[in-house]
Order: C-alpha cells, then sequence, then structure tokens
C-alpha cells in the first residue's frame, strides 16, 4: 500500500514564490514523465500476448490510461500556472517510453513489472512533493487534486509490487534498482497461490 503519509505533505519552508515555481518544474517533469510511462506500458500490455494473460493485459491497460488522465491534469494545472511542457524533454521522454516498451517484448515477465513498479513509487513521491509546494504556494485546491494523483499511482506500485514479489531474480535486482515491493495487498496474496499468476 501507499508509503507516502499525508502529514509530510506541509514540512517545507521558503517563500510562495519559491514553491510556485518548484511546483511548476515538478509539473513539468511529470507531464513528460506520463508520457514516457503511457508509451511504455502500451510496449508493456501488448507484450502479454494470450488468453492466460488477459487479465495483467487489461489491468496494464487500465494503468496506460490512467497516466494519459494524469498527463492531462497536469496539464490543465500547468496552464492554470501560466506555464507549460518543456518540449525537449517531451521529445526525450517520449523517445525513452518507447524503447522501454519495445524491450518489454523481450525482458520476460519480472523485470518489466519491476522496472514499472519503481517508476510509479517514483511517481508517488513526484506527485506528493508536487503537493507540498502547491500548498505552501497557497494552491490548496491543487493540493487535494494531487493527492488524489498520489492515492491513483500508489495502487499502480502496489499493483506492479505484487506482481514481481517472490521472484528469484528480485534480491539482487532491488539492491540494483533501488526499489523493493510495496506491502503486500489481499488481491497479491490470493494471486500469489495461482500458478497462472507466475507466467513468464
Amino acid at each position: 500500500m501507499p508509503t507516502w503519509k499525508a502529514e509530510d505533505i506541509d514540512e517545507v519552508s521558503g517563500t510562495g514564490i519559491d514553491h510556485e515555481r518548484a511546483l511548476i518544474r515538478i509539473l513539468q517533469l511529470a507531464h513528460a514523465g506520463e508520457l514516457a510511462a503511457a508509451y511504455a506500458y502500451q510496449g508493456h500490455w501488448r507484450s502479454r500476448l494470450g488468453a492466460k494473460r488477459r487479465a495483467e493485459r487489461e489491468e496494464i491497460q487500465r494503468i496506460e490510461a490512467a497516466e494519459w488522465h494524469h498527463r492531462a491534469q497536469v496539464a490543465d494545472l500547468l496552464s492554470v500556472l501560466g506555464s507549460g511542457p518543456v518540449r525537449w524533454r517531451e521529445v526525450l521522454m517520449a523517445s525513452i517510453g518507447r524503447f522501454f516498451g519495445s524491450l518489454c517484448f523481450v525482458g520476460g515477465r519480472f523485470l518489466p513489472m519491476y522496472a514499472a513498479g519503481r517508476l510509479e513509487a517514483m511517481n508517488v513521491g513526484q506527485y506528493v512533493d508536487a503537493a507540498a509546494h502547491a500548498r505552501a504556494s497557497g494552491h490548496e485546491a491543487f493540493g487535494d487534486q494531487l493527492d488524489e494523483m498520489v492515492a491513483e499511482e500508489a495502487r499502480h506500485e502496489a499493483w506492479f509490487s505484487d506482481q514481481c514479489r517472490g521472484h528469484w531474480m528480485l534480491p539482487a535486482v532491488a539492491v540494483i534498482g533501488r526499489w523493493s515491493p510495496a506491502e503486500l495487498t489481499p488481491e497479491g496474496a490470493a494471486a500469489s497461490d495461482d500458478p497462472a499468476s507466475k507466467l513468464v
């Protein structure tokens, strides 16, 4: 489940202008990052071929749709703040997303699931920081909206965590990747007893 704490959000310092500038920077990063994630997930769900992988495919499609929705929300926030995306970063992250999406066809099951879980954990932290700066700069409504995005990204992290938990490669990869699966969810506990959930 989510590792963020709501009470941490207001523990920031600086002027309102400083926080608004920081908020804009984070949102610009997030806008491009959501594009990379969406493209990566397109490759990911398309790589999960076969009827036995239908549930995984549909869930990754749902997560992809959420990333597009978050990207649209971030674009709206940037517009209200009188800013917008950074063009060169958008192009770069689109290329990165498509590249990693293509790797899903040759990376087996575990590595794409692990990479996605780590990405979602980064998204959680990014939106937590954004919410903190939003409130510190007087944009309370933005903070509430970003809290909802944090919760959704945390759900994504939890799902991907459940998919890669217990894999024999996880201990070594967790050291290299510097991320470990989030707390086991009830859905993940049930799936762990299903042989189909271990398909490569």
